[in-house]
């Protein structure tokens, strides 16, 4: 099942992530998500809704506008769609125990004339973005023989195309990008279970 893997790895009654269920959502105007996690490493995790989950990919150092950038994107296990709104703290001794910080959201529409559960299978993915943060397309790109398998660590690559969003002085260090499209809040903030910021 699409979401065993997720369930497998954590204990709902330890941890405030939700335990989700498979959606039967399809179609434009898909979920997308970008969650900074200060786990064990501080990175970024990229999620599109593909076939009813949140399909998952850790990127250490991030998405980037820069389509002269190609940012390591590693296949992880698909999560609920619920994740998209998670935003807290993962309990110490809990997988991916940290705090996860809701970075950017919005939809996405598939682009390359295939559905995206098949350019996933194909190992290339061509989305544009409509988030807060992140706008036009992107692709990713899993050189040689894909594993689409969630969970399979296979290594992609993300990248920026070029169009009218992209911006190759763009920094995610930037400050003015480090809080949270959700609550306003930065990763100290949520850490510390501050409320949201009243203007969010």
């Amino acid at each position: 099942m699409p979401l065993d893997e997720y369930r497998r790895k954590r204990k709902f009654n330890a941890t405030p992530e939700p335990r989700g269920r498979v959606r039967g959502r399809s179609g434009h105007n898909l979920v997308f998500v970008v969650q900074k996690h200060d786990a064990s490493r501080l990175h970024y995790d990229f999620r599109l809704e593909i076939n009813g989950v949140l399909a998952s990919w850790a990127v250490p150092k991030g998405p980037s506008l820069d389509p002269a950038v190609k940012r390591l994107a590693v296949r992880t296990e698909d999560h609920p769609i619920e994740y998209a709104n998670f935003e807290g703290v993962i309990p110490e001794g809990q997988y991916g125990a940290g705090t996860v910080m809701v970075w950017d959201k919005g939809t996405y529409s598939p682009d390359g004339g295939l559905s995206p559960k098949r350019q996933l299978a194909r190992g290339e993915i061509k989305v544009v973005l409509h988030g807060k943060k992140l706008r036009g397309g992107f692709v990713l790109l899993c050189p040689g023989r894909p594993l689409a398998e969630p969970g399979s660590k296979t290594r992609w690559l993300l990248i920026k195309r070029r169009d009218d969003y992209a911006d190759p002085s763009w920094r995610i260090e930037d400050p003015a990008l480090d809080r949270s499209v959700k609550t306003g809040r930065t990763l100290k903030e949520i850490k510390q279970g501050r409320p949201a910021k009243p203007s969010y």
